[in-house]
């Protein structure tokens, strides 16, 4: 017979998922505080970081499960959100590493856990949320796909241009697109750059770059492959995606654009 008594190891297998920090930004003792205690409770396996978040503390007997989230909670961590709740809100770098963040996504990230305690915590909805934070249009958590309430970083002024780096990119001086295509690679910046543009409104015209603004859609192309030479504006806010989700009926969606830039300060 295959009874769970009959499979002692493997008898109670529960999973925690426990909230990570903005960013995924770790100190090495916080870890080892979670490892100390998931390997006395549990099977000290773990799962970094779940699809988009949390990290993931899997096999635990339920006689332990109370007193995991004890300790945890004494050390300082909380649980994560699971099942039909609001997820645990997750966020790229922002700010604290990506010079193209337009939003501070790790507090953005952090004034939302905070603020939907019991929406986490205590599911109570037909199927799970999700927020997710991106710095720039860039997405490096995939708001646009994989949320459904997106809050993306982008600008509302002109692209700012160095003529002088896009003079050194254009003659072989600075390798393009930050040197991922290996460290001798030059830049046609017709090929790699104009003709490349969504809305064809660049334009390069006796060595000089131009932009038609009225036409950008912030896609970041031009700037991902002239760092130096491109930068976002000054002018800095957010755009409110809802609806992106992932095969089912109708195959998989892009969030819909409701608000299209929103200033992100703190009140």
């Amino acid at each position: 017979p295959t009874y769970p008594t009959c499979f002692p190891g493997v008898e109670h297998f529960h999973t925690l998922r426990v909230n990570q920090p903005a960013s995924k930004f770790y100190k090495t003792e916080r870890l080892r505080e979670v490892l100390d205690i998931w390997n006395q409770r549990g099977l000290g396996m773990l799962n970094m970081h779940g699809s988009t978040g949390d990290m993931v503390l899997l096999g635990a007997f339920t006689e332990q499960l109370e007193p995991i989230f004890a300790e945890l909670t004494q050390k300082g961590w909380d649980l994560g959100g699971s099942g039909s709740a609001l997820r645990t809100p997750a966020c790229c770098v922002g700010k604290a590493r990506c010079e193209f963040a337009c939003i501070d996504t790790q507090d953005i990230c952090y004034s939302l856990t905070q603020e939907y305690q019991d929406e986490m915590h205590r599911p109570a909805w037909p199927y799970k949320f999700k927020f997710k934070i991106d710095g720039c249009p860039n997405c490096c958590v995939a708001s646009l796909a994989r949320s459904d309430c997106a809050i993306i970083g982008t600008w509302r002024d002109d692209i700012r241009i160095d003529q002088e780096a896009v003079a050194a990119y254009v003659g072989g001086e600075i390798v393009a697109h930050g040197g991922a295509n290996g460290p001798d690679s030059k830049l046609d910046i017709k090929a790699d750059v104009i003709d490349l543009c969504p809305t064809g409104c660049m334009f390069y015209e006796d060595g000089k770059l131009s932009i038609n603004n009225a036409e950008c859609t912030r896609c970041m192309h031009c700037i991902n492959v002239m760092p130096r030479a491109l930068r976002p504006g000054l002018d800095t806010g957010a755009s409110i995606l809802v609806g992106a989700k992932a095969p089912i009926l109708e195959g998989a969606q892009m969030g819909s654009l409701i608000i299209p830039f929103i200033k992100m300060e703190e009140p």
